[in-house]
């Protein structure tokens, strides 16, 4: 049961950081840019949480997924800074 939520977890990041990175190619609004960057940083999270908890159960990977959402957030809390204007 849990393999099945992280998997649909990451399936809806891939979902928005696709759709928000095909917003950006349509209208340049680079909000959209770094909001995309952020979804597809948590979707490595995600991929990375799925190989920590189902695949690789014997190997810790939390400091690894730690990481990428500290650079999710970071990348989104940039661009929100960058785009301040």
């Amino acid at each position: 049961m849990a393999q099945t939520i992280y998997t649909l977890c990451a399936a809806a990041s891939f979902t928005c950081a696709w759709l928000l990175l095909s917003a950006y190619r349509r209208s340049r609004f680079r909000l959209l840019f770094w909001s995309g960057l952020c979804f597809a940083a948590l979707t490595v999270n995600n991929v990375i949480l799925v190989l920590d908890r189902v695949v690789f159960t014997e190997i810790d990977l939390t400091t690894l997924r730690l990481a990428t959402g500290l650079a999710a957030v970071l990348l989104l809390l940039f661009g929100l800074i960058w785009e301040r204007d």
